[in-house]
């Protein structure tokens, strides 16, 4: 990790605000991620993101109280979003989730503390599990 290298793609001053905002975060979760907690969140569009559901209320409920470095299980989300029946419905909702890593769906993990499927590949959700818990263990130093 250390020598990767943190690059904006060229052109960044012709980007729109919403998409300077979205690089910025990234960049931030990336190389930066003690940044991430003071950065605005990039604006949503996505019409799943729009109407009222509870996948909705599950990737918000994710984004707004599952931190930097923590994860927690389908049952826990679903208990935080207002439904600890719904645990399944949460798979269901980390399926549909349109911007992976920005709502952190690589956060959720089974009751087991396995890791559990990943949009992105096992392979990835077991490298932005340890990147996260990396990066917040140098900063606790």
């Amino acid at each position: 990790e250390a020598s990767a290298a943190c690059e904006v793609c060229e052109g960044a001053e012709e980007m729109t605000e919403p998409l300077k905002q979205c690089t910025a975060w990234l960049h931030a979760y990336f190389c930066e991620p003690a940044r991430t907690a003071s950065l605005p969140v990039p604006p949503f569009h996505h019409p799943l993101l729009q109407r009222d559901s509870f996948t909705r209320q599950v990737l918000w409920t994710l984004l707004r109280d599952v931190k930097f470095g923590e994860a927690v299980s389908y049952k826990q989300l679903a208990d935080l979003a207002g439904n600890g029946r719904a645990a399944r419905a949460v798979g269901g909702a980390m399926r549909s989730n349109p911007i992976p890593i920005i709502i952190p769906c690589h956060r959720v993990i089974r009751s087991s503390g396995q890791t559990g499927n990943y949009g992105g590949g096992n392979l990835m959700k077991e490298w932005l599990l340890s990147h996260e818990k990396l990066q917040k263990a140098k900063l606790a130093r």
